[in-house]
């Protein structure tokens, strides 16, 4: 180690220095981290079981010596809560205990989970090649405003994991997928994807989004998971807001002409080299957490609110028994579709066969998530009059409250494209989705079964 490099590491050791993290529970399971996880008992201050809300903007330093030491970098502490807080920081532990990962960054959104995600790896010149079934709004962000960013996003078929190969080149940076992606609820191969990647220093990034607890795509290779907490997590449809985590899993040195960002100087740090600064100095490769806080959300600025994390907190408590009674129910809703007349076809990943029946059994646990998606024979009349005479179920266009939704793509969120186009992305004329609740099953079927009788007016009147 060069004069330069040991200056480096020890002046990093001053605002890094990695405390044993202390964790209130060492328990693997999900019922008991969303509960207990994370370094947090209760306040030092006051000792309130609950975690506080530090509804504040800013830290009251010390004195004028203990303000610069912050600002350079000689010591760590909260300075503004565009980069870190301490409610916030709760919510960041827990979610990266509960998925398997070694550190967390909660963002404003979902939308900016995604995004920080690739801009964490890519500048201009770079790219990544993605599944093509993806959430509506994540397309759209790579289709366009990525490729008006000067980084190219290129769409693989995950129905053959080789496909992710064929299209990449020396300035791939990432894959992306989704875990269970709407509307087609297709399973994505997660392993076979990720290997192919880890030969060649490609990370998977995953959005699980739709399937936190049943699957852990971590341990199935992925490098960074994401995750929007406005859904399941939160569950209760009141915040906005959007987590990284990191795995800890991946190797951002093994391959440097890969991740340049990672393994030339920083220009924002004196020229730290942070690929190998940071698992050096933390004892930890979290890397990747790392340079997202400090050099991508401190620029861009999409902060979480702490009234939002604590939100999220009161969520994720609940989590575990939420979403099996999420699980039950759609698994319950899908039966009854399936015998309904004039119900032409049933999306569920129970239902798939040969080869994303694989991909379900090997990769959802416990359950076959909450999303349901069914296509009425009607066509585009008999959805809308499905939708129109809902009762009980909310028409929304967000999914993952406690409450049961439904939406109608073809004339709401996909009606901007052409027919073919909505087509490829799984959207029939009369494909309704559900994303189904937690309410008791008898209502939510009640509900669904009027709604069906309504558009059955429209097939007849058609005939």
């Amino acid at each position: 180690m060069s004069v330069f490099e040991f200056q480096i590491v020890h002046r990093l050791n001053n605002v890094l220095k990695r405390k044993e993290v202390y964790m209130t529970t060492t328990s693997k399971h999900p019922e008991t981290i969303a509960v207990h996880g994370g370094n947090y008992r209760k306040d030092e201050s006051t000792n309130s079981v609950a975690v506080p809300i530090y509804q504040t903007t800013s830290y009251q330093f010390n004195n004028q010596e203990h303000a610069s030491n912050l600002f350079s970098l000689k010591e760590l502490g909260n300075i503004y809560t565009r980069i870190m807080n301490p409610t916030t920081a709760v919510l960041e532990e827990r979610m990266a205990q509960l998925e398997g990962g070694l550190a967390a960054l909660a963002v404003s959104s979902g939308q900016a989970a995604s995004a920080f995600a690739i801009q964490n790896l890519c500048q201009a010149g770079d790219n990544i090649v993605s599944s093509t079934d993806l959430y509506g709004g994540t397309w759209n962000q790579f289709a366009n405003t990525f490729k008006q960013l000067g980084i190219e996003v290129r769409f693989a078929d995950p129905k053959d994991p080789k496909s992710f190969l064929k299209l990449t080149d020396d300035k791939t940076r990432a894959y992306y997928a989704e875990t269970l992606p709407n509307p087609k609820l297709d399973v994505f191969p997660i392993e076979e994807v990720a290997s192919i990647g880890l030969k060649i220093g490609i990370p998977l990034i995953v959005d699980n989004t739709a399937a936190p607890i049943t699957c852990k795509p971590l341990k199935h290779g992925a490098a960074i998971v994401v995750h929007s907490l406005t859904k399941w997590i939160g569950g209760h449809g009141t915040s906005i807001g959007g987590v990284i985590i990191d795995g800890g899993n991946f190797d951002w040195t093994q391959f440097p002409e890969r991740h340049p960002l990672f393994n030339k100087p920083d220009p924002s740090y004196w020229g730290w080299i942070l690929g190998k600064v940071v698992p050096e100095v933390l004892g930890a490769n979290i890397t990747f957490a790392v340079r997202a806080r400090f050099v991508i959300l401190r620029d861009l600025g999409s902060a979480l609110s702490p009234t939002n994390a604590f939100n999220f907190i009161q969520g994720l408590e609940t989590l575990p028994l939420r979403f099996k009674q999420h699980q039950d129910n759609a698994e319950k809703v899908a039966e009854y579709l399936k015998s309904r007349k004039n119900v032409n076809r049933v999306i569920f990943p129970k239902f798939k066969e040969s080869l994303y029946k694989e991909r379900t059994d090997k990769y959802l646990k416990n359950g076959y998530g909450p999303l349901v998606g069914f296509e009425l024979e009607g066509g585009l009349e008999a959805g809308k009059e499905f939708i129109n005479n809902l009762k009980l179920i909310y028409h929304v266009a967000n999914i993952g409250d406690a409450r049961t939704l439904a939406i109608h793509p073809a004339s709401t969120t996909h009606s901007q494209l052409s027919v073919e186009d909505q087509l490829k992305a799984g959207v029939t004329p009369g494909y309704i989705r559900l994303s189904v609740g937690i309410e008791h099953i008898d209502d939510i079927v009640e509900d669904i079964e009027q709604a069906l009788k309504a558009s059955d007016n429209i097939i007849k009147n058609v005939a």
